[in-house]
């Protein structure tokens, strides 16, 4: 059986501030309701502690507050405790808002789209940090939310490669060094992060061109990261993870953990615990950047340090 920890609570009703301070903090615990006054979480809940802060508040304010654990003994009363924690409705009302967000799409510029996958993801996000009995409705709404981002991503990246489909088969890392290296400018994540890897470990004396279009590619450059280039999507991978394949690299853990990060934020996918970290963090250097040479040069000291994190662990 599932333990929980109740939360037993009084509080003087002529201390409106103290009671909306209160409310807050339960709603965003996520406990459920037993009745008025009692409030119910699991023993696990990652919001558990929030509850001896409001119990605290609540005697400071002269009122009662108490918690006790609680072990329910039978089936039905434990069903009937969990069912105080469905979040069916919630993830239904964030599923129809983003198929309406996806339908408006196409109609938004770039930053706002962004804006609006980003948002949506947030919700999810903090909908599924409160869902302790999660269940199909958590599972379909990550589905409609990575969706709408795989959406935003198809409409507004240009020049965006299509997989190919087959192996990624071996090279002769000797034949890629001292090399110049091609790619879509305008750099986000796959293409910053794959530079940072040619960089870092396939050509320490590369040097990079950032095209408009795959004609411009020069002649005797190495391309990546768009239609036609030696390097590029192929089938599930993205650039990135086709670069690791393709010069062996696959058995670094610290790379393979990137790589996870940048598959999620470009293709989409099983999402990452730091994934929107590193994405804050680019998104952060994009607006304060003039110039992709400028982008890449603080977008590879920011690669180190994840690298470096990883390799610690």
């Amino acid at each position: 059986m599932t333990a929980f920890a109740t939360l037993v609570l009084s509080l003087p009703t002529r201390d409106s501030t103290v009671r909306m301070r209160v409310w807050r903090a339960l709603k965003g615990t996520g406990c459920g309701v037993l009745r008025d006054g009692v409030y119910l979480l699991p023993r696990d809940a990652p919001t558990l502690p929030v509850f001896p802060e409001v119990e605290a508040q609540v005697r400071s304010a002269s009122g009662f507050a108490m918690i006790v654990d609680v072990d329910f003994r039978t089936t039905q009363a434990l069903d009937h405790a969990r069912s105080l924690f469905d979040r069916s409705r919630d993830y239904g009302a964030l599923v129809e808002k983003v198929h309406a967000a996806k339908a408006s799409l196409a109609k938004l510029a770039k930053g706002k789209a962004e804006s609006v996958s980003r948002r949506a993801q947030r919700s999810f996000d903090e909908l599924a940090a409160i869902d302790f009995f999660p269940g199909e409705a958590k599972a379909q709404a990550q589905e409609a939310v990575q969706g709408l981002l795989g959406e935003a991503r198809r409409l507004h990246s240009v020049g965006e490669p299509q997989a190919l489909r087959g192996k990624v088969r071996r090279v002769n890392p000797d034949e890629y060094r001292g090399r110049v290296w091609a790619t879509r400018k305008d750099l986000w994540i796959d293409r910053l992060a794959s530079a940072w890897l040619i960089k870092r470990f396939i050509d320490k004396e590369a040097r990079f061109e950032w095209i408009g279009a795959p004609r411009d590619c020069p002649k005797k450059a190495v391309g990546f990261d768009f239609d036609g280039a030696r390097f590029t999507h192929v089938g599930s991978r993205v650039t990135f993870e086709v670069l690791l394949a393709s010069f062996g690299l696959e058995a670094d853990a610290a790379l393979a953990s990137i790589g996870s990060a940048v598959h999620f934020l470009d293709a989409g996918g099983i999402p990452v615990a730091d994934a929107r970290g590193l994405e804050t963090v680019l998104r952060g250097i994009r607006e304060k950047t003039r110039s992709d040479d400028e982008r890449a040069s603080k977008a590879f000291g920011v690669f180190d340090y994840f690298y470096a994190a990883y390799s610690s662990n």
